[in-house]
Protein backbone atom coordinates (compact mmCIF):
# COMPACT_ATOMS: atom_id res chain seq x y z
CA UNK A 1 0.00 0.00 0.00
CA UNK A 2 1.30 3.47 -0.84
CA UNK A 3 1.39 5.79 2.14
CA UNK A 4 -0.53 9.03 1.78
CA UNK A 5 1.35 12.16 2.76
CA UNK A 6 0.10 14.13 5.77
CA UNK A 7 -1.73 16.77 3.74
CA UNK A 8 -3.17 14.68 0.90
CA UNK A 9 -6.88 14.28 0.33
CA UNK A 10 -8.34 10.77 0.04
CA UNK A 11 -9.39 9.90 -3.49
CA UNK A 12 -11.98 7.34 -4.58
CA UNK A 13 -11.69 5.08 -1.57
CA UNK A 14 -11.82 5.87 2.16
CA UNK A 15 -9.38 3.98 4.39
CA UNK A 16 -10.95 3.50 7.82
CA UNK A 17 -7.54 2.42 9.11
CA UNK A 18 -4.56 4.57 8.29
CA UNK A 19 -0.92 3.60 8.45
CA UNK A 20 -0.08 6.98 9.95
CA UNK A 21 -0.32 8.01 13.60
CA UNK A 22 -2.15 11.24 12.71
CA UNK A 23 -5.84 11.06 11.69
CA UNK A 24 -6.62 12.07 8.11
CA UNK A 25 -9.52 14.10 6.66
CA UNK A 26 -12.47 11.82 6.00
CA UNK A 27 -16.04 11.79 4.72
CA UNK A 28 -17.80 9.19 6.86
CA UNK A 29 -20.19 9.15 9.82
CA UNK A 30 -18.21 10.92 12.55
CA UNK A 31 -16.47 13.21 10.09
CA UNK A 32 -16.50 16.16 12.45
CA UNK A 33 -14.74 14.31 15.27
CA UNK A 34 -12.19 13.02 12.78
CA UNK A 35 -11.52 16.49 11.40
CA UNK A 36 -11.33 18.03 14.86
CA UNK A 37 -8.63 15.46 15.53
CA UNK A 38 -6.81 16.49 12.35
CA UNK A 39 -6.65 20.10 13.54
CA UNK A 40 -5.58 19.25 17.11
CA UNK A 41 -2.90 16.79 16.01
CA UNK A 42 -1.54 19.28 13.48
CA UNK A 43 -1.15 21.97 16.12
CA UNK A 44 0.38 19.58 18.62
CA UNK A 45 2.91 18.35 16.07
CA UNK A 46 3.73 21.64 14.35
CA UNK A 47 3.03 24.33 16.91
CA UNK A 48 1.10 27.59 16.43
CA UNK A 49 -0.35 27.97 12.93
CA UNK A 50 -2.82 30.16 11.08
CA UNK A 51 -6.13 28.81 9.82
CA UNK A 52 -4.82 29.07 6.26
CA UNK A 53 -1.68 27.09 7.16
CA UNK A 54 -3.77 24.38 8.83
CA UNK A 55 -5.97 24.11 5.75
CA UNK A 56 -3.00 23.96 3.39
CA UNK A 57 -1.21 21.30 5.45
CA UNK A 58 -4.16 19.03 6.26
CA UNK A 59 -6.20 19.20 3.06
CA UNK A 60 -9.29 20.51 4.85
CA UNK A 61 -10.96 23.47 3.17
CA UNK A 62 -10.72 26.90 4.76
CA UNK A 63 -14.39 27.16 5.70
CA UNK A 64 -14.22 23.80 7.50
CA UNK A 65 -11.08 24.83 9.36
CA UNK A 66 -12.73 28.10 10.46
CA UNK A 67 -15.77 26.21 11.77
CA UNK A 68 -13.68 23.58 13.56
CA UNK A 69 -11.31 26.06 15.17
CA UNK A 70 -14.26 28.17 16.30
CA UNK A 71 -15.65 25.15 18.18
CA UNK A 72 -12.24 24.39 19.69
CA UNK A 73 -11.78 27.98 20.86
CA UNK A 74 -15.21 27.91 22.53
CA UNK A 75 -14.18 24.65 24.23
CA UNK A 76 -11.00 26.39 25.43
CA UNK A 77 -8.83 23.85 23.64
CA UNK A 78 -7.36 26.48 21.31
CA UNK A 79 -6.52 30.15 21.73
CA UNK A 80 -5.61 32.97 19.37
CA UNK A 81 -2.08 34.20 20.00
CA UNK A 82 -1.57 37.07 17.53
CA UNK A 83 -0.98 37.72 13.86
CA UNK A 84 1.28 35.74 11.56
CA UNK A 85 4.34 37.39 10.03
CA UNK A 86 6.41 36.85 6.89
CA UNK A 87 3.27 36.24 4.85
CA UNK A 88 2.22 37.80 1.56
CA UNK A 89 -1.14 39.52 1.74
CA UNK A 90 -3.39 40.01 4.73
CA UNK A 91 -1.89 38.67 8.02
CA UNK A 92 -3.64 35.67 9.55
CA UNK A 93 -4.43 35.01 13.20
CA UNK A 94 -2.19 32.41 14.81
CA UNK A 95 -3.80 29.56 16.77
CA UNK A 96 -2.17 27.47 19.50
CA UNK A 97 -3.21 24.77 21.94
CA UNK A 98 -4.72 26.25 25.09
CA UNK A 99 -3.51 24.63 28.31
CA UNK A 100 -5.49 26.78 30.72
CA UNK A 101 -8.72 24.79 31.02
CA UNK A 102 -7.76 21.12 31.14
CA UNK A 103 -5.15 18.83 32.66
CA UNK A 104 -4.46 15.13 33.14
CA UNK A 105 -2.61 13.20 35.85
CA UNK A 106 -0.32 10.18 35.70
CA UNK A 107 0.73 8.18 38.77
CA UNK A 108 3.64 5.74 38.67
CA UNK A 109 3.93 2.93 41.21
CA UNK A 110 7.21 1.19 41.99
CA UNK A 111 8.34 -0.93 44.91
CA UNK A 112 9.93 2.02 46.69
CA UNK A 113 8.15 5.17 45.62
CA UNK A 114 5.15 6.83 44.05
CA UNK A 115 5.37 9.55 41.42
CA UNK A 116 2.58 11.94 40.47
CA UNK A 117 2.83 14.11 37.37
CA UNK A 118 0.27 16.46 35.86
CA UNK A 119 0.32 18.17 32.47
CA UNK A 120 -2.07 20.69 30.96
CA UNK A 121 -3.69 20.24 27.57
CA UNK A 122 -0.85 22.08 25.86
CA UNK A 123 1.56 19.50 27.30
CA UNK A 124 3.22 21.74 29.89
CA UNK A 125 4.11 20.15 33.23
CA UNK A 126 2.08 21.43 36.17
CA UNK A 127 3.48 19.29 39.00
CA UNK A 128 5.94 16.46 39.62
CA UNK A 129 5.88 14.86 43.07
CA UNK A 130 7.80 11.89 44.46
CA UNK A 131 6.75 10.08 47.63
CA UNK A 132 8.42 7.23 49.51
CA UNK A 133 6.26 4.14 49.26
CA UNK A 134 5.91 0.75 50.88
CA UNK A 135 4.49 -1.41 48.11
CA UNK A 136 3.31 -4.19 50.41
CA UNK A 137 0.68 -6.44 48.85
CA UNK A 138 -2.72 -4.81 48.72
CA UNK A 139 -5.87 -6.82 49.28
CA UNK A 140 -9.17 -6.69 47.49
CA UNK A 141 -10.66 -5.05 50.58
CA UNK A 142 -8.10 -2.27 51.13
CA UNK A 143 -4.46 -1.89 52.05
CA UNK A 144 -1.89 0.72 52.92
CA UNK A 145 -0.58 0.64 49.36
CA UNK A 146 -3.93 1.57 47.84
CA UNK A 147 -4.48 4.19 50.55
CA UNK A 148 -1.15 5.82 49.72
CA UNK A 149 -1.92 5.83 45.99
CA UNK A 150 -5.39 7.26 46.64
CA UNK A 151 -4.07 10.00 48.91
CA UNK A 152 -1.48 11.14 46.37
CA UNK A 153 -4.02 11.03 43.53
CA UNK A 154 -6.46 13.08 45.60
CA UNK A 155 -3.84 15.71 46.43
CA UNK A 156 -2.71 15.99 42.82
CA UNK A 157 -6.28 16.34 41.53
CA UNK A 158 -7.04 18.98 44.17
CA UNK A 159 -3.94 20.99 43.24
CA UNK A 160 -4.85 20.93 39.54
CA UNK A 161 -8.43 22.00 40.24
CA UNK A 162 -7.22 24.83 42.46
CA UNK A 163 -5.45 26.15 39.36
CA UNK A 164 -8.82 26.38 37.63
CA UNK A 165 -8.41 23.34 35.40
CA UNK A 166 -10.74 20.43 34.75
CA UNK A 167 -9.07 17.05 35.29
CA UNK A 168 -9.56 14.97 32.15
CA UNK A 169 -8.44 11.74 33.80
CA UNK A 170 -6.00 9.84 35.97
CA UNK A 171 -3.94 6.83 34.87
CA UNK A 172 -1.81 4.69 37.20
CA UNK A 173 1.27 2.93 35.80
CA UNK A 174 2.14 -0.42 37.40
CA UNK A 175 4.88 -2.93 36.48
CA UNK A 176 3.61 -6.38 35.54
CA UNK A 177 0.41 -7.79 34.04
CA UNK A 178 -2.53 -5.37 34.04
CA UNK A 179 -5.86 -6.58 32.68
CA UNK A 180 -8.12 -4.41 30.53
CA UNK A 181 -10.43 -3.56 33.42
CA UNK A 182 -7.61 -2.19 35.57
CA UNK A 183 -6.95 -5.27 37.70
CA UNK A 184 -3.27 -5.93 38.40
CA UNK A 185 -3.20 -9.65 37.69
CA UNK A 186 0.44 -10.10 38.67
CA UNK A 187 3.18 -7.67 39.68
CA UNK A 188 6.20 -9.52 41.12
CA UNK A 189 8.07 -6.29 42.01
CA UNK A 190 5.12 -5.15 44.13
CA UNK A 191 4.10 -8.60 45.37
CA UNK A 192 0.57 -8.02 44.03
CA UNK A 193 -1.77 -10.63 42.62
CA UNK A 194 -5.34 -10.00 41.38
CA UNK A 195 -5.61 -6.51 42.87
CA UNK A 196 -8.55 -4.54 41.43
CA UNK A 197 -6.60 -1.31 41.63
CA UNK A 198 -8.90 0.66 39.36
CA UNK A 199 -11.98 -0.39 41.31
CA UNK A 200 -10.38 0.32 44.67
CA UNK A 201 -9.03 3.66 43.53
CA UNK A 202 -12.29 4.78 41.90
CA UNK A 203 -14.25 3.88 45.02
CA UNK A 204 -11.83 5.63 47.35
CA UNK A 205 -11.62 8.83 45.29
CA UNK A 206 -15.43 9.13 45.16
CA UNK A 207 -15.35 11.29 42.06
CA UNK A 208 -17.81 9.65 39.63
CA UNK A 209 -16.92 11.94 36.71
CA UNK A 210 -13.19 11.23 36.87
CA UNK A 211 -11.84 8.85 34.23
CA UNK A 212 -9.55 6.44 36.14
CA UNK A 213 -7.38 3.86 34.39
CA UNK A 214 -4.56 1.44 35.28
CA UNK A 215 -2.00 0.28 32.71
CA UNK A 216 1.41 -1.33 32.34
CA UNK A 217 4.44 0.79 33.23
CA UNK A 218 6.50 0.14 30.07
CA UNK A 219 3.58 0.64 27.72
CA UNK A 220 2.79 4.06 29.16
CA UNK A 221 6.47 5.02 29.07
CA UNK A 222 6.52 4.14 25.36
CA UNK A 223 3.59 6.52 24.80
CA UNK A 224 5.54 9.27 26.59
CA UNK A 225 8.64 8.61 24.50
CA UNK A 226 6.66 8.82 21.27
CA UNK A 227 5.11 12.15 22.25
CA UNK A 228 7.78 13.84 24.38
CA UNK A 229 11.01 11.89 23.89
CA UNK A 230 12.35 14.11 21.10
CA UNK A 231 13.22 11.13 18.90
CA UNK A 232 11.72 12.32 15.58
CA UNK A 233 9.85 9.02 15.27
CA UNK A 234 6.19 8.92 14.21
CA UNK A 235 5.14 5.30 14.03
CA UNK A 236 7.36 2.54 15.41
CA UNK A 237 9.13 2.67 18.76
CA UNK A 238 9.91 0.21 21.55
CA UNK A 239 10.69 1.28 25.12
CA UNK A 240 12.61 -1.14 27.36
CA UNK A 241 12.44 -0.70 31.13
CA UNK A 242 14.78 -2.18 33.71
CA UNK A 243 13.10 -0.60 36.73
CA UNK A 244 11.21 -3.76 37.66
CA UNK A 245 12.54 -6.80 35.85
CA UNK A 246 12.74 -6.24 32.09
CA UNK A 247 9.59 -5.03 30.30
CA UNK A 248 8.93 -3.53 26.88
CA UNK A 249 6.31 -1.11 25.64
CA UNK A 250 5.86 -1.58 21.89
CA UNK A 251 4.33 1.04 19.56
CA UNK A 252 3.51 -0.23 16.06
CA UNK A 253 2.07 2.05 13.35
CA UNK A 254 1.63 4.77 15.94
CA UNK A 255 -0.43 2.62 18.31
CA UNK A 256 0.58 0.85 21.50
CA UNK A 257 0.60 -2.92 20.98
CA UNK A 258 -2.08 -4.19 23.31
CA UNK A 259 -2.59 -7.91 22.75
CA UNK A 260 -5.82 -9.81 23.35
CA UNK A 261 -5.94 -8.98 27.09
CA UNK A 262 -3.20 -6.41 27.53
CA UNK A 263 -0.45 -8.77 28.70
CA UNK A 264 2.33 -7.69 26.35
CA UNK A 265 5.99 -6.78 26.69
CA UNK A 266 7.20 -9.24 29.33
CA UNK A 267 10.52 -9.90 27.61
CA UNK A 268 12.31 -10.53 30.91
CA UNK A 269 10.78 -14.01 30.88
CA UNK A 270 12.74 -15.05 27.77
CA UNK A 271 15.20 -17.87 28.54
CA UNK A 272 18.50 -17.35 26.74
CA UNK A 273 19.55 -20.94 26.18
CA UNK A 274 18.28 -24.45 26.79
CA UNK A 275 15.35 -25.22 29.07
CA UNK A 276 16.14 -24.21 32.61
CA UNK A 277 18.66 -21.56 31.50
CA UNK A 278 18.68 -18.13 33.16
CA UNK A 279 16.14 -15.65 31.83
CA UNK A 280 16.88 -12.29 30.25
CA UNK A 281 15.84 -10.72 33.54
CA UNK A 282 18.42 -12.83 35.40
CA UNK A 283 21.20 -11.88 32.99
CA UNK A 284 20.34 -8.33 31.97
CA UNK A 285 18.23 -6.96 34.82
CA UNK A 286 19.40 -3.88 36.70
CA UNK A 287 19.58 -5.54 40.11
CA UNK A 288 21.72 -8.48 38.87
CA UNK A 289 23.97 -5.92 37.15
CA UNK A 290 24.41 -3.97 40.39
CA UNK A 291 25.17 -7.19 42.27
CA UNK A 292 27.96 -8.03 39.81
CA UNK A 293 29.38 -4.51 39.65
CA UNK A 294 29.32 -3.82 43.40
CA UNK A 295 30.76 -6.73 45.40
CA UNK A 296 29.10 -6.92 48.79
CA UNK A 297 26.01 -5.06 47.59
CA UNK A 298 22.94 -6.03 49.58
CA UNK A 299 19.72 -5.14 47.73
CA UNK A 300 17.75 -5.60 50.93
CA UNK A 301 19.60 -2.64 52.43
CA UNK A 302 18.21 -0.24 49.80
CA UNK A 303 14.64 0.61 48.93
CA UNK A 304 15.79 2.62 45.91
CA UNK A 305 18.24 1.23 43.34
CA UNK A 306 19.08 4.69 41.95
CA UNK A 307 22.02 5.40 44.35
CA UNK A 308 23.54 2.00 43.57
CA UNK A 309 23.11 2.58 39.83
CA UNK A 310 24.86 5.94 40.16
CA UNK A 311 27.68 4.26 42.07
CA UNK A 312 28.11 1.80 39.18
CA UNK A 313 28.27 4.75 36.77
CA UNK A 314 30.92 6.47 38.90
CA UNK A 315 33.05 3.31 38.93
CA UNK A 316 32.65 2.90 35.18
CA UNK A 317 33.74 6.47 34.54
CA UNK A 318 36.84 5.84 36.63
CA UNK A 319 37.68 2.74 34.58
CA UNK A 320 36.95 0.15 37.28
CA UNK A 321 37.49 -3.28 35.65
CA UNK A 322 34.75 -5.03 37.64
CA UNK A 323 32.09 -2.45 36.83
CA UNK A 324 33.05 -2.32 33.15
CA UNK A 325 32.99 -6.12 32.89
CA UNK A 326 29.53 -6.27 34.50
CA UNK A 327 28.20 -3.56 32.19
CA UNK A 328 29.63 -5.23 29.10
CA UNK A 329 28.16 -8.61 30.06
CA UNK A 330 24.75 -7.05 30.79
CA UNK A 331 24.82 -5.12 27.51
CA UNK A 332 25.55 -8.29 25.52
CA UNK A 333 22.67 -10.20 27.07
CA UNK A 334 20.35 -7.21 26.73
CA UNK A 335 21.28 -6.98 23.05
CA UNK A 336 20.24 -10.60 22.56
CA UNK A 337 16.83 -9.82 24.02
CA UNK A 338 16.51 -6.70 21.88
CA UNK A 339 17.30 -8.79 18.79
CA UNK A 340 14.24 -10.91 19.56
CA UNK A 341 12.14 -7.76 19.55
CA UNK A 342 13.79 -6.52 16.35
CA UNK A 343 13.07 -9.81 14.58
CA UNK A 344 9.45 -9.81 15.77
CA UNK A 345 8.28 -6.21 15.30
CA UNK A 346 11.18 -4.39 13.55
CA UNK A 347 10.82 -1.07 15.40
CA UNK A 348 12.44 2.04 14.00
CA UNK A 349 13.88 2.85 17.42
CA UNK A 350 14.50 1.04 20.72
CA UNK A 351 14.70 3.35 23.75
CA UNK A 352 16.47 2.20 26.92
CA UNK A 353 14.64 3.75 29.85
CA UNK A 354 14.98 4.49 33.58
CA UNK A 355 18.10 2.84 35.13
CA UNK A 356 19.22 1.53 31.76
CA UNK A 357 19.35 5.11 30.50
CA UNK A 358 21.66 6.11 33.35
CA UNK A 359 24.11 3.39 32.26
CA UNK A 360 23.54 3.65 28.51
CA UNK A 361 27.05 4.88 27.66
CA UNK A 362 28.41 1.48 28.65
CA UNK A 363 25.42 -0.76 27.81
CA UNK A 364 24.69 0.43 24.28
CA UNK A 365 27.96 -0.51 22.51
CA UNK A 366 27.76 -4.16 23.59
CA UNK A 367 23.98 -4.27 23.09
CA UNK A 368 24.26 -2.84 19.56
CA UNK A 369 26.85 -5.43 18.59
CA UNK A 370 24.58 -8.30 19.71
CA UNK A 371 21.54 -6.66 18.14
CA UNK A 372 23.31 -6.54 14.78
CA UNK A 373 24.71 -10.07 15.10
CA UNK A 374 21.37 -11.67 16.04
CA UNK A 375 18.95 -9.76 13.80
CA UNK A 376 18.09 -11.48 10.54
CA UNK A 377 17.50 -8.33 8.48
CA UNK A 378 20.58 -6.55 7.10
CA UNK A 379 22.01 -3.82 9.34
CA UNK A 380 19.76 -5.02 12.19
CA UNK A 381 16.70 -4.09 10.14
CA UNK A 382 17.49 -0.40 10.45
CA UNK A 383 16.72 -0.45 14.18
CA UNK A 384 18.38 2.34 16.16
CA UNK A 385 19.19 2.09 19.86
CA UNK A 386 19.21 5.12 22.14
CA UNK A 387 18.73 6.23 25.75
CA UNK A 388 15.67 7.94 27.18
CA UNK A 389 15.93 11.55 28.33
CA UNK A 390 12.68 11.48 30.30
CA UNK A 391 14.17 10.20 33.56
CA UNK A 392 12.53 7.85 36.03
CA UNK A 393 9.01 9.24 35.61
CA UNK A 394 8.36 8.43 31.92
CA UNK A 395 5.46 6.11 32.78
CA UNK A 396 3.75 8.81 34.87
CA UNK A 397 4.05 11.19 31.92
CA UNK A 398 2.64 8.53 29.61
CA UNK A 399 -0.31 8.04 31.94
CA UNK A 400 -1.16 11.74 31.74
CA UNK A 401 -0.54 11.93 27.99
CA UNK A 402 -2.91 9.02 27.36
CA UNK A 403 -5.85 11.26 28.33
CA UNK A 404 -4.67 14.08 26.07
CA UNK A 405 -4.49 11.55 23.23
CA UNK A 406 -8.20 10.82 23.62
CA UNK A 407 -9.04 14.48 23.14
CA UNK A 408 -6.65 14.64 20.19
CA UNK A 409 -8.72 11.96 18.46
CA UNK A 410 -11.73 14.31 18.50
CA UNK A 411 -13.34 13.06 21.72
CA UNK A 412 -13.86 16.48 23.26
CA UNK A 413 -14.18 16.82 27.06
CA UNK A 414 -17.61 16.90 28.64
CA UNK A 415 -18.35 20.03 30.59
CA UNK A 416 -18.43 19.58 34.38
Amino acid sequence: MTRRTAGARPRAELDVKTTRADPQPADFTDVRATNLAVVLRHLRAHGPSSRAAIAASTGLNKATVSSLTGDLIRQRLLRETGLTSNRIGRPGTTLALDGSAYAAIGLQVSADRLTALAVDFAGDQLLLWHRAFDGEPATTGAGRAVSAITALAQRAATRVRQQGRQVLGLTVAVPGLVADGGTVRLSPPLGWSDVDLRGLLSGSLRQPGLDVAVANHAGLAAVAELRHGGHQVELDLTYVSGAAGVEAGIVVDGRLLHGSRGFTGQIGRFALGAAGSPTLQDLAGVEPLVRRALPGFDPESLTDLAPAVEQVAVLARSGDPGALAALGDTGRHLGQGLALLANLVNPELIVLGDHYAALADWLIPAAEAELTRNTLAPDAGGVRLTASRLGLHAAALGGAVSHLDRVDTGSLPAKQ
